[in-house]
């Protein structure tokens, strides 16, 4: 893509109401914009990066056996009635009447409407253990929405819901999706530890938020230092293996870790005084198993291997994909700007012309371009008439991984800079060396 044709707009100044450093970034590098309290469009660097982030979040569910629909935003009252937490939710539930005065909501959550799916098809305990999800906008009247995409009324969740005969197989499901979600903050370039927490208006009595730590979180956390080494579960984990499976979540609970409002201190004590870790934490991800809330009074039932009809056994999980991206740039800027992971950056490479008009770098630029796009490289050529301070502001702020710098004094010795946007290392090439550079990084 082409700087000159792509639509970028970057603010010079800092806006006075962002607060955090990931809404002051997301704002000046032209990522999203507010449209009303907590209610953000997203713009087409933003939305790069949105759709790598749903990406990985789709593909590691899929791994772990979850199957993916779409539910409507739009959801009767009638549902959020017959599990009776219509009148309970509270104000954060925007309730509206469509033309003929039918009482409808903008869904905060979905376990009701996935549950009446579920009742209406599955009848028999041969179709579980069962596990259905989507990615879709979610809306809750924050009183008050603050930092940007971290605390919106409108955002984008994956959220799970997993259906078992017994307590014995939705463990095993709350398992698969506890592994899961290692393996995703993982490969976004996260750290995350699992923690104790409260279940919330959710429901149920076992459930762990997962927490990346940044000096900027929301809470305080405490935790043992050695979380921060754990290996993460492997690619070819057999999620099938309900041991296997239970013993890396024994590991990852084994020792301390839990939230402010699960913290324990005579519990924390007993952790060895070098390895206590007290920091601020993000929350990134919340899983929940709770039985039979939902399934009870909405009658959601499978005939079990006994002839017995049973009431099944549910948990949801959710991830917020918007909330995610603002939780990366709080754990990964510098004072220039944002350091993207290259699983989520918007682009791989940022291509400058330190001198558009100048034949030579012009024409070593456009066959850079094409050659960097032939080997599948997403670049983002800055071919601008701009003066090469502003290119290297915008490409630092912008954060992608890998910059190219072409200007006529390096061509003039047959060579172009590569500068690694994470560490600032710089190094030059040839001109005919790049790609293959590249293709050799580390």
């Amino acid at each position: 893509m082409r700087l000159s044709r792509y639509f970028l707009p970057i603010l010079r100044e800092t806006p006075k109401e962002a607060e955090i450093v990931s809404h002051r970034l997301m704002l000046r590098a032209g990522m999203i914009r507010q449209e009303a309290a907590g209610i953000y469009a997203w713009l087409p660097l933003g939305l790069k990066v949105l759709n790598k982030v749903n990406a990985i979040v789709r593909e590691e569910q899929n791994r772990s056996g979850a199957i993916e629909l779409l539910m409507p935003t739009i959801q009767s009252a009638d549902l959020w009635r017959e599990s009776g937490r219509y009148d309970a939710y509270g104000k954060e539930m925007l309730r509206i009447q469509d033309r003929h005065e039918r009482e409808m909501l903008f869904g905060p959550t979905n376990e009701e409407m996935i549950t009446e799916i579920f009742r209406a098809y599955v009848r028999s305990y041969k179709d579980l253990p069962l596990n259905l999800y989507h990615i879709q906008w979610k809306f809750r009247d924050e009183v008050r929405p603050r930092f940007g995409v971290m605390r919106s009324r409108e955002f984008l969740m994956k959220d799970a819901y997993s259906f078992d005969i017994d307590q014995a197989g939705a463990r095993h499901s709350y398992n698969k999706m506890f592994v899961a979600y290692l393996r995703t903050f993982a490969r976004l370039g996260l750290k995350a530890i699992p923690m104790r927490a409260d279940t919330g208006p959710i429901g149920g009595d076992l459930s762990h938020e997962f927490i990346i730590l940044a000096s900027t979180g929301e809470s305080e956390v405490f935790c043992h230092a050695d979380y921060l080494d754990f290996p993460i579960p492997p690619e070819t984990t057999d999620f099938d293996n309900v041991a296997g499976l239970q013993s890396a979540v024994d590991k990852w609970t084994s020792l301390y870790a839990a939230t402010s409002e699960m913290h324990d201190e005579a519990g924390f004590a007993q952790v060895p005084a070098d390895k206590r870790m007290s920091a601020r934490g993000i929350e990134v991800g919340h899983i929940f198993y709770f039985g039979t809330k939902y399934s009870a009074p909405m009658g959601a039932k499978v005939m079990g291997p006994d002839g017995q009809e049973h009431e099944v056994h549910m948990g949801s999980y959710g991830i917020g994909p918007s909330r995610l991206i603002a939780a990366i740039i709080e754990a990964s800027h510098d004072e220039n700007g944002i350091v993207w992971p290259e699983a989520v950056a918007p682009f791989d490479i940022a291509l400058l012309n330190l001198k558009s008009g100048d034949a030579a770098t012009d024409e070593a630029c456009d066959g850079l371009y094409r050659q960097l796009a032939a080997a599948g490289y997403d670049v983002l050529y800055d071919d601008r008439d701009e003066r090469p301070g502003g290119k290297f502001a915008t490409a630092d702020l912008i954060g992608i991984p890998w910059q190219i710098l072409v200007g006529p004094k390096g061509l003039a010795e047959g060579k172009v800079e590569l500068k690694r946007r994470a560490t600032g290392e710089r190094e030059l090439l040839p001109l005919d060396g790049v790609i293959a550079r590249l293709a050799g990084r580390p």
